[in-house]
């Protein structure tokens, strides 16, 4: 099914790595709306039995990335542009304002934390691994939000990221868009450590407006 390492870390579930591997895959269109996905199938390919598989395929079917087939097994569910647009609106009226208030108030703790992941985040685009690239973009984007000291943002925020669709970043890889983009991140780490809150909050828009447009294979404005 893919190019792409299937790598199973022991510090994790079972279930817990399998749907961390699949919603990468979904996220990323590696696996595209449309294609049927099978318990029996993915066992296989991952190494394990049905029921860490199945579990992880029911959490996914929860979260609206696959909905079930009668006797078939599972169908990877498609995103309209409505839904991209209405996760981009919501997104930014959460995210980019905060980044005012979050400028000039970064320990050197932070700082450091933040550069690390902006690098992993990078490296992973560079080299293609999907799963790894939107675990450290998750632990970044969170970080950042942490310093509000806004508990609820963050569960919010979390919560949303969870149903975000990137459904062109396998194409971008090729065309090293992926990793341009990916950039934004430590620019915006100097523009929080110089206090510019007014370039940050316009960098965290447009970084967002990417979900709806080039990360999900849309043109953008």
């Amino acid at each position: 099914m893919s190019g792409f390492a299937t790598v199973i870390a022991p510090a994790e579930s079972l279930r817990e790595q399998v749907e961390s591997q699949l919603s990468a895959r979904i996220v990323s269109g590696e696996i595209p709306p449309g294609q049927v996905l099978t318990v029996p199938t993915l066992a296989t390919e991952f190494g394990v039995s049905a029921t860490p598989v199945r579990e992880a395929m029911l959490n996914l079917a929860r979260r609206g990335f696959l909905s079930p087939l009668r006797n078939r097994g599972f169908v990877v569910t498609d995103v309209t542009e409505d839904e991209l647009r209405e996760l981009v609106a919501v997104r930014t009226l959460l995210e980019a304002p905060p980044m005012r208030d979050v400028a000039g108030a970064l320990t050197d703790d932070v700082v450091v934390a933040l550069r690390e992941l902006a690098g992993n985040i990078v490296q992973a685009a560079v080299e293609k691994r999907f799963a790894e690239y939107l675990a450290a973009d998750t632990a970044f984007h969170l970080r950042v939000l942490e310093v509000t000291g806004n508990r609820k943002l963050l569960e919010v925020v979390a919560e949303l990221r969870q149903q975000t669709r990137l459904v062109g970043l396998a194409h971008l890889v090729e065309a090293e868009t992926l990793v341009q983009t990916s950039m934004e991140h430590a620019e915006l780490v100097d523009l929080l450590v110089a206090g510019d809150g007014v370039a940050a909050e316009a960098l965290m828009r447009r970084h967002i407006r990417h979900i709806g447009g080039v990360w999900s294979g849309r043109d953008e404005d």
